[in-house]
């Protein structure tokens, strides 16, 4: 019978001498580290110049490492960042957006508190107004030329009335209802308005043209003395407007007097006051023409 390949250790001096010594090691490593334990524990700087020496030996390594371990946190960092740009800059871009709109509306509450200031000192005068409301609309593509307002019959408006803007004169009111009244607009063919000019005593008719501008007729004929950016104010003749109040300003000269642009445009008027008529005993009823009205 074959003898078996793998044999006992007992029959081996060579692997009873390597077991042996393995012993030996083991022990002697125990005993050493033992020794340095002890030693560590008893004197704790006694190895602190080998400990320095051995980090010293290993930091070009760890420093390598650690700049590594950096750059490549920031690499993922940018990235992320450039991953995410996108939707940062279209919220971004809305928020901008909603800043400019809400810039907007500031600008537009600012002109609309500017206004409605210039309307309060009208009411602190000693002309006191029937109503200040607002001007809900006006027409512009007809022939015909009238305007809203949101204020009526309840709040003592009345047909005759002026309405005017902090600007000048926007018309006066042409019929009445509960709480709306409807305008006739300077500038509507229908309108005639006794002016004068600002610096003398030059006394003409405005008339509406339907067309946005205004026909300035002098009532005594010669040699016109208009020229352009000549301003006319209400005169007060014929009993309905308070005189003194910008009505428009001459662009164009012609025979007989000019043209001119209405200087409150309705367009651009967001409140008005409600004046009560001038001198009610002496408005033009429908039996007595204009000129003679104003002739006496």
């Amino acid at each position: 019978m074959a003898p078996s390949a793998q044999r006992r250790s007992s029959y081996s001096k060579r692997a009873q001498l390597s077991q042996f010594t393995g012993y030996i090691l083991a022990g002697t490593g125990a005993f050493v580290g033992a020794v340095l334990l002890g030693l560590s524990l008893w004197h704790p700087t006694l190895f602190s110049s080998l400990r320095g020496t051995a980090t010293d030996s290993t930091l070009p390594a760890t420093k390598t490492v650690a700049e590594a371990r950096t750059e490549s946190r920031g690499l993922i960092a940018s990235i992320k960042g450039y991953l995410r740009a996108g939707s940062q800059n279209a919220a971004l871009k809305q928020e901008v957006e909603l800043a400019r709109i809400r810039l907007k509306e500031a600008d537009a509450v600012k002109q609309e508190n500017k206004r409605l200031k210039a309307l309060l000192a009208i009411t602190e005068s000693d002309l006191k107004p029937v109503a200040v409301t607002r001007l809900v609309g006006s027409t512009a593509s007809s022939a015909r030329r009238f305007a809203y307002i949101g204020a009526g019959r309840r709040e003592g408006v009345a047909v005759g009335m002026s309405v005017i803007s902090p600007r000048g004169v926007v018309g006066r009111v042409l019929e009445v209802g509960a709480n709306s009244a409807r305008v006739l607009l300077l500038t509507d063919s229908e309108s005639v308005l006794p002016v004068r000019r600002a610096k003398d005593e030059i006394v003409a008719f405005a008339e509406g043209r339907g067309d946005g501008l205004l026909r300035i007729k002098l009532i005594n004929l010669g040699i016109n003395p208009l020229k352009p950016g000549d301003v006319f104010v209400t005169s007060g003749a014929g009993g309905y407007y308070h005189p003194g109040t910008a009505v428009a300003i001459v662009t164009e000269t012609t025979s007989d007097g000019g043209l001119a642009r209405i200087v409150s445009d309705p367009a651009a008027a967001d409140f008005v006051a409600v004046l009560p008529i001038f001198q009610p005993e002496a408005v033009v009823t429908a039996e007595t023409p204009i000129e003679e009205a104003v002739a006496d």
